[in-house]
């Protein structure tokens, strides 16, 4: 009998309790005391979450994380509450496995994302952001699916995954970050994709050589276009879960190689490298991706998308102290194509100087810069053909062990530039974000 049977057992034991020393008539039940249990242990089951069989083991895991965030644009300023942006927004995650022989097992994740208000796509007009990997445009908020696969493990040969899932070259750069600061601080644009860049006249570029108050209809925003059409901003170009066929090494000292094909077409590959030397935790990637997929390099078909990222992270242990850096850098392969290259750094110290937890003091700057066809700056009207999006933060972490939680406070300035043939400046951008995630 499993534990929830256990579990609606008790409680009906409770029921049966309560009856015979309630009332007089319960000792009266005669050969109906059976029946009328096992309804009654029926009825608790039937309300109750089990698994579907004996076989296969459920987890049940995720996290809820929301943020306040404070921002200013050079001419407007306002407080959003928020989601931490979709593929780090708020989840559940459904995963098992059942042993096939021994050092063989299959196994399935269902990975369910649940957004209140989109970080990637809030701005200065809209403070409750849809989905963004929703396929309904108006949707403000809602559950999807982020990951949907099942799998095949050999503990000596590797694992074989088929569904929708991250592939090789997803987060690649961002994972091997150590610090606990992964979440508030990486190279992705969580927080300001969609918002519109001020220029010095209190407006935004409207795309067609003039200007306009709404930042929806903004031709410049701070996310950018460095990524094109294939994923996060700045950073991680390869950056959500497609349907594709994933391998997965085991682990030799410390190595491992993943690679993934699907859609039309998509294939990356990927070295990782974890360990310890002496008083130091490294680790390491290295991830290339291509795709020739013309529903996302920018409709055109015959068109190869490239992408190639690197990252590195060395903690010295007995201090606390630690150093991490990225490197992308995408393009096209063809004449005039647009290409962007991001490098981001952040350093700081890792260390329990309260009962509650780590405790994680950082600062981070990131350089991306887009050029050619596809860049943000690449408008006609416009002129500009190299933009250059800058950032400078910092701040700080508490880890809270017993509740398995995070919470942190931290500030970016943002500073944005191109080779506008008509000298139209641009204000900065910069805002303080609040924020707690507590796992499940």
């Amino acid at each position: 009998m499993n534990k929830y049977s256990l579990s609606a057992l008790a409680a009906a034991g409770l029921i049966a309790g309560s009856l015979s020393t309630g009332s007089a008539s319960a000792a009266d039940l005669g050969g109906n005391c059976c029946a009328d249990l096992e309804e009654r242990i029926a009825e608790l089951e039937a309300t109750t979450a089990r698994k579907g069989n004996r076989k296969v083991s459920l987890t049940v895991s995720g996290w809820v994380g929301q943020q306040v965030m404070w921002w200013d644009d050079g001419s407007e300023s306002n407080a959003y509450v928020t989601d931490l942006g979709s593929t780090l927004g708020s989840h559940v995650k459904f995963t098992g496995q059942a042993t096939i022989l021994p050092g063989w097992t299959a196994g399935y994740v269902l990975h369910i994302e649940a957004i209140g208000s989109d970080s990637l796509t809030t701005n200065q007009d809209t403070p409750d952001g849809r989905n963004a990997l929703s396929q309904s445009a108006g949707q403000t908020n809602g559950v999807s699916t982020l990951q949907s696969f099942w799998f095949i493990k050999s503990d000596q040969l590797g694992k074989v995954s088929v569904g929708k899932q991250s592939d090789a070259a997803d987060n690649a750069a961002i994972l091997v970050d150590g610090s606990g600061s992964l979440v508030p601080a990486n190279w992705v644009a969580f927080d300001v994709n969609s918002f519109g860049i001020r220029t010095k006249n209190g407006m935004f570029l409207d795309g067609a050589g003039g200007f306009t108050t709404s930042a929806n209809a903004s031709a410049a925003v701070w996310g950018g276009s460095y990524c094109q059409s294939a994923g996060g901003a700045w950073g991680d170009c390869f950056g959500v879960p497609r349907n594709v066929v994933r391998y997965d090494s085991p682990s030799f000292g410390g190595f491992s190689v993943s690679a993934s094909w699907g859609e039309d077409d998509i294939w990356a590959i990927t070295t990782r490298y974890a360990g310890e030397w002496a008083d130091f935790k490294v680790a390491g990637v290295a991830s290339y991706a291509e795709s020739t997929d013309e529903n996302l390099n920018a409709g055109i078909q015959g068109v190869t998308q490239r992408y190639f990222q690197a990252g590195a992270y060395v903690e010295h242990i007995p201090t606390g102290l630690f150093a991490y850096g990225a490197y992308g850098h995408d393009d096209y392969d063809f004449a005039g194509s647009g290409q962007s290259e991001t490098w981001y750094g952040k350093a700081g110290i890792r260390q329990r100087w309260t009962p509650l937890g780590h405790t994680i003091l950082y600062g981070e700057y990131e350089n991306a810069r887009g050029s050619g066809d596809f860049s943000q700056s690449e408008l006609a009207d416009i002129g500009a053909t190299h933009d250059r999006t800058e950032v400078i933060g910092g701040g700080v972490v508490q880890e809270i062990d017993s509740a398995a939680m995070s919470i942190w406070v931290k500030y970016r300035h943002l500073d944005y530039s191109d080779n506008n043939t008509s000298d139209i400046g641009y204000e900065n951008f910069q805002y303080v974000g609040m924020g707690a995630l507590i796992n499940f």
